[in-house]
This record gives structure tokens, C-alpha cells and sequence, in this order.
């Protein structure tokens, strides 16, 4: 297992994820129980007042608000505080981190036909609410947010 050249960067990819995963879970209870409210906002804009926070809770947060869309009723609240990324892209950050783990123990056989098989539900969950008049709730985003990590592992 270690004699393989790319463990090396499997394992910071690795401890990267566990990282950033346990700092978007943590940073709500960083910060004043009910502190943080909507979050709704336009991916590619900072369109949300975050200077109160900590710099790191505030660096999370910044994150969030630029690359998600936040929407409150697409998000979890931990600490009575939203979270700083969507169920969707949380379940994303998990399944990586996941799929890292796994992958420093085991390299898997038809590894592109499991990427497909592991991805195809969190394309078809996102695609069917862009097209048609259809909404998938939050358990449903985080579980193919976590495939589709697994599948970007």
C-alpha cells in the first residue's frame, strides 16, 4: 500500500477532506447559537454580512457564500445556525472524505464503472430539478451528494 507512489498524495487529499469536512461542520457551533440565519444567496457573489465571526468560522462561511447558492431551505442549521454549504455540497464533502478513506485501503476494481454507477443519481437528482417541477428533499441531496464524492474520490 505505501510503496504505491500516488499514497503520498491519496493520504493529504485524504487529510485535506477530514479537514475541510469537520470544519464546515463545526464552524456553526463556533459561533453564537441562532447568529447565523439565511444564507440564500447567488453562487460566484459575497452577498451575505459575515465580519462578526471568527476568522476562521468567517473564512468557511466566505467559502460557502461564494461557490453555494445557501439557500435556507436547502441547508442544515446546526447550533441553531445555518450551515455554510447546502445539504447537497455538505453530502458532497462527506462522501470525499469517505471515498478517501477507502481508497488508502483498497484500490477498486472498474474503478470508472463504479465513478458512473456512484454519480449517476446525483446527476439525475440535479438535472430532474432543474428540468422539470420537482424537488428532492434534503435527505435525498446528501445521499447523492455523499455518491457523489464517493465517485469524485
Amino acid at each position: 500500500m505505501s510503496k504505491d507512489p500516488s499514497w503520498k498524495a491519496k493520504r493529504a487529499i485524504f487529510l485535506f477532506a477530514v479537514i475541510w469536512t469537520a470544519l464546515v461542520i463545526f464552524s456553526p457551533f463556533t459561533v453564537p447559537a441562532g447568529s447565523v440565519g439565511d444564507l440564500t444567496g447567488s453562487v460566484g457573489v459575497i452577498d451575505n454580512d459575515l465580519e462578526d465571526m471568527n476568522i476562521v468560522s468567517r473564512a468557511v462561511y466566505l467559502i460557502g457564500d461564494f461557490n453555494c447558492h445557501t439557500r435556507a431551505d436547502r441547508s442544515f442549521e446546526l447550533n441553531d445556525n445555518q450551515m455554510p454549504f447546502c445539504a447537497r455540497d455538505f453530502g458532497i464533502f462527506l462522501g470525499l472524505t469517505i471515498g478517501m478513506a477507502i481508497a488508502l485501503i483498497v484500490m477498486p476494481r472498474y474503478a470508472w464503472v463504479i465513478v458512473i454507477i456512484l454519480a449517476t443519481p446525483l446527476i439525475i437528482d440535479g438535472f430532474a430539478q432543474l428540468i422539470f417541477d420537482y424537488e428532492s428533499n434534503n435527505t435525498i441531496r446528501v445521499f447523492t451528494g455523499v455518491l457523489g464524492g464517493l465517485a469524485a474520490s
